[in-house]
């Protein structure tokens, strides 16, 4: 076989790994509507929605934020969303000055409050520096949701609302992540232009 034949023939199996992914997606249904109802609830106490994650959740995280403070379909005004990802003068100062694992949790203890939805983002649920932050927002009394995938690692006992897609390929798990973060940006669209 070429690697031209190779090739044609992992897309369509990577296509087909996506397909069977997404035929499970419906079982999530009644944790999304929980997710949409305390992101919606606090916005409407004057919180914020907060994400985080490593590497290619570290992307989405940001891309989630965006599309709450810009929009996403509809006009509407800007939702209260930041990702604790993109400030590279903390993220570096404090990963040389203590500890990589406490990066995400001293950005939690400075700027969450009891208001708020934290949303960490860990394909494996092993990630220390998302369980530390997300245990420090629990301390603080924010509501708490964890994107992870696998069997849900130590982040589904942390979370008060772990989403955990049963998959063992980092690949899919976050571009479930994703349908469910443009979903919940679709919903958000959906409620806050109805109150406008």
């Amino acid at each position: 076989m070429s690697i031209i034949d190779s090739v044609a023939t992992s897309y369509l199996e990577s296509l087909n790994r996506h397909q069977v992914l997404f035929e499970t997606m419906e079982a999530y249904h009644q944790e999304v509507m929980q997710l949409l109802e305390a992101c919606h609830s606090a916005l409407q106490a004057g919180g914020k929605v907060v994400w985080f994650g490593n590497g290619g959740s570290a992307a989405d995280a940001q891309h989630l934020a965006a599309e709450f403070v810009v929009r996403y379909k509809l006009e509407r005004g800007p939702l209260a969303s930041i990702a604790l990802t993109t400030d590279t003068s903390i993220l570096t100062a404090h990963s040389n000055d203590y500890h990589f694992d406490t990066v995400f949790e001293r950005q939690v203890q400075a700027l969450c409050k009891p208001e708020d939805i934290v949303i960490g983002l860990t394909t494996s649920g092993t990630s220390n520096n998302i369980n530390l932050a997300l245990e420090a927002a629990n301390k603080i009394g924010a509501f708490t949701v964890a994107f992870t995938g696998r069997d849900g690692g130590e982040v589904k006992d942390i979370a008060k609302l772990p989403i955990i897609i049963k998959n063992d390929e980092t690949a899919r798990i976050q571009e479930a992540h994703m349908f469910i973060g443009h979903w919940l940006c679709e919903a958000m669209d959906m409620v806050v232009a109805e109150q406008q």
